[in-house]
């Protein structure tokens, strides 16, 4: 079974308390979808409802064109990986993989032949068929999360869900699961990847469509380079990279900012109305240029390639700016002058984080 993910106005509540509000969206066939989130956002429910795993308040959950909102987790056919593995300690590698082809139900029993193929070519994919006679505690954290990958893919499954599921993992480690998992999806192009992070790096590096959640609700969905590049609001601009925010208020030719005035594009903003201006930090320059800012650093972090200045502007703001690595870079409380082109800021309505 494919065809992707529907969620209908789909709404999850615990004793009243609404932790999913209302979510309308739509995960294409063989799309990589990331929910991306902090704590509380309500990303990790929505993938539950779509597993099984809690019943929706209202709305409804669709598995292509079946609706399975009433269906329990394993008529499904859905593969699912977990931030903790979940691996049974007592079972050899083989084994785990097998596991959900012995324990499906509600359809015909799997021939032991073919479970030992399917296990096998599980394992291969996933680059663990060396280990497969070895027990979880033998093998790496990464090669835990590998085997419980494969497990997942070894059912076949049209649509994988996958909950946070390099967290538990350092910092090369998951560096080295983001290449596999990118890898699989590549050899896997048929299958829904339904992909729960709050780490933007994972979500930017691996999926095709971004929603970011905040507080129950979605706040904006789009490919990772057009939220990055034209964020629909601060909350989005915030949370997919880093970003300065900079209260303004719109003006005829631009924007007014403290005492000056910034040339930026305001197509479509009334004259007046407050807004919020968002530049990337790496493009934000050190001297004069267009769109000068003056300031004090208030505070310098060499980052290897880059420094990373944090300026305290006019109005009291700071600014970030992502510079090439400076052989004489400046000190705390030294005066500098930033600048910023103004095709490489977006204006923002003020305040307004709902999608």
């Amino acid at each position: 079974m494919n065809g992707g993910i529907r969620f209908d106005s789909v709404t999850v509540a615990y004793d009243g308390n609404v932790v999913l509000d209302s979510l309308d969206l739509t995960v294409e066939p063989g799309e990589v979808m990331a929910l991306l989130g902090p704590s509380g956002s309500g990303k990790t429910t929505a993938l539950r409802a779509v597993a099984g795993f809690v019943r929706p308040a209202s709305g409804r959950v669709f598995l292509g064109d079946r609706d399975v909102t009433d269906l329990p987790p394993y008529r499904r056919g859905i593969g699912m990986v977990v931030q903790q593995y979940a691996l049974f300690p007592h079972m050899r590698v083989e084994e785990n993989v097998a596991f959900g082809l012995k324990a499906q139900r509600g359809r015909a029993k799997v021939p032991k032949a073919e479970i030992r193929t399917r296990v096998a070519e599980a394992l291969e994919m996933t680059g663990m068929a060396a280990y497969a006679r070895r027990h979880p505690r033998e093998l790496s954290g990464g090669q835990q999360q590998r085997v419980a990958i494969a497990r997942a893919l070894a059912i076949r499954p049209g649509v994988l869900l996958l909950d946070e599921p390099l967290s538990a993992l350092d910092a090369r480690l998951r560096s080295g699961m983001l290449a596999e998992l990118a890898r699989l999806h590549r050899e896997l192009p048929d299958v829904t990847i339904l992909y729960v992070t709050h780490d933007q790096v994972e979500a930017l590096t691996l999926a095709d469509r971004i929603a970011v959640m905040d507080r129950a609700r979605l706040q904006a969905c789009g490919t990772p380079r057009e939220l990055y590049r034209a964020p629909a609001n601060e909350f989005t601009a915030s949370f997919v990279g880093n970003a300065n925010l900079l209260p303004v208020t719109v003006g005829s030719g631009g924007v007014a900012f403290g005492d000056g005035e910034l040339k930026v594009e305001t197509a479509g903003a009334a004259p007046g109305a407050k807004a919020t201006l968002c530049v990337r930090p790496h493009l934000v320059g050190l001297g004069d240029g267009p769109n000068r800012l003056a300031g004090r650093v208030g505070e310098i972090q060499w980052r290897g390639a880059t420094h990373r200045l944090y300026v305290d502007v006019d109005g009291g703001h700071r600014v970030m700016a992502d510079v090439r690595e400076l052989k004489d870079p400046p000190t705390h409380g030294d005066s500098v002058t930033l600048h910023f082109a103004p095709e490489d800021a977006t204006l923002l309505p003020a305040g307004v984080t709902d999608a």
